[in-house]
């Protein structure tokens, strides 16, 4: 209870930004830029409530344990900081999500322009 779950939160700042990507990006060509960045965010969004919901549920098992053998003990880390870091992490992944698709549709609306104009 006193160490944070490394594995999860490498998890989480790999994957769910690939898949983001992954699921965005088809959709981004076809000059629906909004629409994939709500698709690829609900994928990163949906992984970092997914990693909470791990988490809270680890603490939960883990309190009850401890009060099952009869004393109290509080996770260290905080949960709230433990959540946050989830959070955080899936904040930034959307921002960096949003950066990529500028390029994506700059790189799309020059496309339509003749070399000679560019």
């Amino acid at each position: 209870m006193n160490e944070l779950s490394w594995r999860w939160i490498a998890l989480m700042m790999t994957a769910p930004p690939l898949l983001g990507v992954l699921v965005a990006f088809p959709i981004w060509r076809t000059k629906q830029i909004i629409l994939g960045n709500l698709a690829g965010t609900a994928v990163i969004f949906g992984a970092a409530v997914a990693l909470i919901l791990r988490e809270s549920a680890e603490l939960e098992r883990l309190t009850k344990s401890c009060l099952d053998s009869g004393f109290t003990c509080w996770p260290d880390p905080s949960a709230f900081l433990r959540y946050a870091i989830y959070a955080f992490i899936g904040l930034v992944e959307v921002f960096a999500l949003f950066t990529l698709s500028l390029r994506v549709e700059e790189k799309i609306r020059k496309r339509n322009y003749a070399p000679e104009w560019r």
